[in-house]
């Protein structure tokens, strides 16, 4: 290098890079030294657990889960892969403190280091109970623990379903109180009632009762029991889960949630239909005491009796009142005898007064028939005859009056028949249907025809084609022009003159 250079640039402001003698920092890649950190922090830093409270917690679409660890001066990225999220008692939420046990490493991609988390937990009894009050009030806000949408329980159920563990002794104290109580059908969807994947069996149980359909193999629950025994917070956590909460709620069958012992409370104690103390006093509020049941029906059956009995008595009562009220018989038909009798008695003397005056009727009648005056009536019978006689001169007159009408119509026909002047040697002169009366109508038809008595012929107007007779065979037809020379002959004088000129 030369001197000039040297001193223009110095020993701290070369342009280019170069190895130098004793130079015992090597330049290192961003990867390299990337690997050099993650291998430090993780050595240093391979087993660590962390109070903080969570923020920006994100559930990814694989499983995993994302969020941030913080205190009140510092914030740390965290990780949990998708198998250690599926092993984790609760549903973290943001806001709520945890101890979250794991090792730091780095994430080169973006020069952060960040904890990946195996285990979190709550971070004290105060913290669960934070969580717990978080989801009530989300869950609350929902309506789902609202008390307009809580159900009456059947007063008899025929079957219930029970929904927790098959080994435990909450099971032989539900079957042992029904057996004492009211003997029921009870079917059992064995779940684990606390540890991972507790919540999720109970709710699947839930659900599946809800969802069978009336007629199946097995017979419907008309009421659902979802019991478990006492234990601290964190084992009653599986039924402060929201899913579980969810499938209470939504479940179309009465539930009652026995969940614990009587200071214990649960979530699902709030969704169900009614909450019962103890699993025990949850079967009591299930069915009602066979023994109550029969004495009950045995004391309702002695009313009922004593009713119909009273009822009977009172109605005996009533009619034996209306009995003594009402009147008798002869008391009813007395008015109807005396007008009976009246009546009789007027019958009589009708019919006497009624053949008397028939009497006197026909004696009258009788008078007016003597000989005398028949022979008179007969008389003036015959005179209207006589004049009513019919004379045959007068029907003489009358026939000979019609024959002379009968001839003058017969003369009258026969003097306005269009044909009679055709025997008399006139013609008819037509252009097909039409009458031809004028010289002006017959140039303009052209072609006409010509009617005698015996037929008819064509004849042409000033040179027109000859017109094709109508009612005669044209065999029959005489053409105009071989009678020319025959009209020439006679002269004007013979020629035939118009009949209605």
């Amino acid at each position: 290098m030369s001197p000039e250079y040297e001193a223009g640039f110095g020993t701290s402001g070369r342009l280019l890079a170069e190895e130098r003698a004793g130079d015992n920092a090597p330049p290192l890649s961003v990867s390299e030294l990337s690997a050099m950190l993650k291998r430090t922090v993780e050595d240093r830093f391979g087993h660590v657990r962390l109070r903080g409270e969570i923020s920006g917690f994100k559930r990814a679409a694989s499983g995993h889960l994302y969020l941030c660890l913080k205190d009140d001066n510092a914030v740390i990225d965290g990780v949990m892969w998708k198998g250690g999220a599926a092993r984790l008692p609760f549903s973290p939420q943001d806001g709520v403190e945890v101890i979250a046990t794991g090792k730091l490493t780095t994430y080169p991609g973006r020069s952060k280091y960040q904890i990946v988390i195996d285990r979190m937990e709550l971070a004290g009894e105060g913290a669960l109970m934070a969580l717990l009050e978080k989801l009530k009030q989300k869950l609350a806000a929902e309506g789902l623990f609202d008390r307009d949408r809580k159900r009456r329980l059947p007063f008899l159920p025929r079957t219930i379903g029970v929904v927790t563990s098959p080994t435990g002794a909450v099971i032989r104290d539900i079957l042992h109180r029904l057996e004492d109580r009211c003997p029921t059908h009870v079917l059992l969807w064995p779940v684990l009632v606390q540890g991972q994947g507790a919540a999720e069996q109970v709710a699947r149980a839930v659900r599946g009762f809800s969802d069978m359909k009336p007629g199946g193999p097995l017979p419907r629950p008309d009421l659902v029991i979802v019991a478990r025994g006492g234990g601290s917070i964190e084992d009653l956590w599986s039924f402060n889960e929201e899913i579980v909460v969810r499938a209470v709620a939504e479940c179309s069958i009465p539930i009652i949630s026995a969940v614990g012992h009587e200071t214990d409370t649960t979530l699902c104690d709030h969704a169900a239909d009614m909450r019962a103390p103890t699993p025990t006093a949850a079967a009591e509020l299930a069915v009602p005491v066979r023994a109550d049941l029969m004495a009950m029906l045995t004391e309702q059956g002695l009313r009922m009796n004593r009713a119909v009995r009273r009822s009977a008595a009172q109605a005996r009562e009533r009619l034996d009142m209306q009995v003594r009220l009402m009147p008798t018989p002869d008391t009813l038909l007395a008015p109807q005898r005396q007008r009976l009798d009246q009546l009789s008695d007027n019958l009589g003397n009708c019919l006497r007064h009624r053949v008397a005056d028939a009497r006197a009727h026909l004696g009258q009648a009788g008078g007016a028939l003597r000989p005398a005056l028949l022979r008179q009536y007969l008389n003036r019978g015959k005179e209207r005859l006589d004049r009513l006689r019919l004379r045959p001169d007068y029907l003489t007159r009358v026939f000979h009056a019609q024959v002379t009408a009968f001839d003058s119509l017969a003369r009258l026909f026969a003097s306005v028949n269009p044909d009679l002047p055709l025997r008399r040697g006139f013609a008819r002169v037509m252009a097909g249907a039409r009458l031809i009366k004028t010289v002006t109508d017959a140039r303009a038809a052209g072609a006409v025809s010509l009617h005698f008595d015996d037929g008819a012929v064509g004849a042409v107007v000033e040179g027109g084609a000859p017109a094709k007779p109508l009612e005669k065979p044209q065999s029959q037809s005489i053409s105009a022009s071989s009678r020319a020379p025959r009209n020439s002959q006679h002269g004007a004088e013979d020629r035939q003159q118009d009949l209605f000129s």
